[in-house]
């Protein structure tokens, strides 16, 4: 890694969606921190839980669960879209980080295909 840091950017179709939700998401960026040796701190959530059933989001392109995973290093960043069965997931980091392993294990957990990867590298 030549820069401040790099960026992992993956796009999955096809995923299970009985992983898109809070609880299989935890032990995602628990997991996953513990693969690319990152330092997990404060975990932030949007999604339907707690709201009123009449405001829940019901657009194929809303649906889903948005999480952002603070760790020591950046962040992990994903969103689910559950009527589409898609994930979208960022992985930032300013401490070099094996994106094959990153993108392996998320293939692995989600289920699908990666229909898009790239690294983008911050300088």
């Amino acid at each position: 890694m030549r820069g401040y840091g790099k960026e992992l950017i993956l796009d999955l179709h096809h995923c299970d969606v009985i992983k898109f939700n809070r609880r299989a998401l935890k032990g995602y960026f628990k997991l996953l921190c513990q693969k690319i040796n990152m330092t997990p701190h404060k975990l932030c959530w949007w999604d339907d839980v707690g709201v009123p059933e009449g405001e829940r989001q019901t657009d194929a392109k809303t649906k889903g669960t948005s999480a952002v995973q603070f760790i020591m290093e950046s962040n992990v960043t994903v969103h689910t879209l559950d009527l589409l069965g898609k994930v979208f997931v960022n992985i930032f980091s300013c401490k070099d980080f094996d994106v094959k392993v990153a993108a392996k294990f998320t293939k692995r957990w989600f289920g699908g295909e990666i229909v898009s990867s790239h690294v983008i590298e911050r300088l």
